[in-house]
């Protein structure tokens, strides 16, 4: 979820969020057909699946593919673009909760949750995609809201004063590689984790917590984590 104040910058690409040209009704239907399954099949996956599966999926030549996604980057942010908006919509739903640490911990359990029930949406929460406009316009809303709810939480005297929106980046990586590591064998794993960190997160503090990385260099963490297809693919476009 994480969106610093590099995570907007304003690269040209392909991605969600741009206009696109209008596309002949067969065009327009190949480019529904080619989300669809991409969202069933990162959703199933992950996102290191090779692009020739999802193509299968959609029942679309891999040329028509790249020819609608020229990179993985960009047919994942369109893929997962509305669940980038229903993770804002989680922070600005703990907004409203006139209890702000009721708000607060219910956010980190929905958001936690949406990793868990999806193996691409566990990864995509650490990743960021800068040419996908419209993605990362629903990212920023998230961290906006993120910020309020953190504030509230500490002026609540609930919330311990250290916690800083980098955390919560912290957080969604060790979520993900709980998810990814327990996997259909042991599902509910992701719980325990969130409990023992909500219950560090909470005042009083037992003692203070090392300094926390800069949003520069949480930006750039996140830059690296860039989806690639598994060994034995060809090399993304």
């Amino acid at each position: 979820m994480y969106a610093g104040p590099m995570a907007s910058t304003d690269t040209p690409g392909q991605g969600t969020g741009h206009e696109q040209p209008v596309l002949r009704a067969d065009a327009a239907r190949n480019r529904e057909r080619i989300v669809s399954a991409a969202c069933a099949v990162f959703s199933q996956r992950g996102l290191e699946v090779a692009m020739e599966d999802i193509a299968r999926e959609a029942g679309v030549g891999v040329a028509t593919l790249y020819r609608r996604f020229p990179t993985r980057e960009a047919l994942i942010a369109d893929a997962f673009e509305h669940k980038m908006t229903a993770h804002a919509d989680a922070v600005a739903d703990a907004l409203e909760d006139p209890d702000p640490w009721r708000g607060f911990c219910g956010y980190l359990e929905r958001v936690c949750a949406m990793q868990a029930a999806d193996r691409g949406f566990a990864s995509v929460l650490t990743l960021t995609f800068p040419a996908a406009k419209g993605f990362e316009a629903q990212r920023d809303r998230a961290y906006r809201g993120f910020v309020e709810l953190i504030q509230r939480a500490k002026n609540a005297g609930r919330l311990r004063a250290d916690f800083v929106a980098e955390d919560l980046a912290i957080l969604l990586m060790a979520n993900a590689g709980v998810v990814e590591g327990t996997g259909e064998a042991a599902p509910e794993t992701w719980k325990r984790l969130l409990g023992y960190m909500i219950q560090s997160f909470a005042t009083p503090a037992p003692q203070p917590l090392p300094d926390p990385p800069s949003p520069t260099l949480m930006h750039r963490a996140l830059l690296r984590l860039r989806p690639g297809p598994r060994k034995g693919c060809p090399p993304r476009r």
